[in-house]
């Protein structure tokens, strides 16, 4: 099976670190951010439940904008083969 050596970005590691730290963030949104902040090493890489919490975040529009960022990385971060 083929790895993906995408890494997290810098700005979007930052917005994942801001939704961890906030109260009012949505258990989605934090599981999607400790995923991104986890893909900071190229080592990483995205489960098939997290592409799927991710794709369906991706097709809602009851999601913020920073939660679609963190949907899009986790996604760009997953296994090309699956």
């Amino acid at each position: 099976m083929s790895t993906n050596k995408k890494t997290t970005s810098n700005k979007v590691a930052s917005n994942a670190a801001k939704t961890l730290n906030s109260n009012k963030s949505s258990q989605t949104a934090r599981s999607l951010a400790a995923s991104a902040l986890s893909q900071k090493s190229p080592k990483k890489q995205t489960g098939s439940a997290m592409e799927e919490k991710a794709s369906m975040v991706l097709k809602s529009t009851k999601y913020s904008a920073e939660t679609k960022e963190l949907a899009a990385s986790v996604l760009a971060q997953s296994n090309k083969e699956r």
